[in-house]
């Protein structure tokens, strides 16, 4: 059987993860972030400011970012940094869809760092939220 830790090489993509984003989520988001900006809650208000519909937050960009790296990299994974950066606009009812690719993959002290850089597209395919991350896995007893 292979092992996991060479599997992970530079250039492997992870598992696309989709959200399909409502006006309740980006509400709750608002709400317990304490966020009062009425673009994000309020549809007639984000109208009158030129948008479409409410808008997803920006740190709502950066939680899916997160999720899909971890979901791909399994529970024993942990985040050790994000960035990103907000580009595009997405609205209630969008469908996010996060990919990415190994960029580095390396073995330091009993752990696997693996970066990755990701990409967060509207399902018309235009480009909402750049990032980059670092995961550490735990490396196998007896792999160095």
């Amino acid at each position: 059987m292979p092992n996991p830790v060479l599997c992970i090489t530079e250039g492997t993509s992870i598992t696309p993860y989709s959200v399909a984003t409502t006006t309740v989520q980006l509400f709750r988001f608002s709400a317990v972030t304490w966020n009062a900006h009425r673009i994000h809650y309020d549809t007639a208000y984000a109208q009158s400011e030129g948008y479409p519909d409410v808008l997803v937050q920006s740190h709502l960009h950066g939680c899916f970012l997160a999720n899909a790296v971890l979901a791909w990299a399994g529970p024993d994974a942990r985040l050790q940094s994000l960035r990103w950066e907000n580009r595009g606009i997405a609205v209630a009812g969008n469908t996010l869809t996060v990919t990415g690719t190994i960029t580095a993959s390396r073995v330091s002290d009993g752990r696997q760092l693996i970066e990755v850089d990701l990409e967060e597209r509207d399902e018309g395919g235009a480009l909402c939220t750049p990032g980059h991350a670092v995961v550490v896995l735990p490396v196998p007893d007896g792999v160095r």
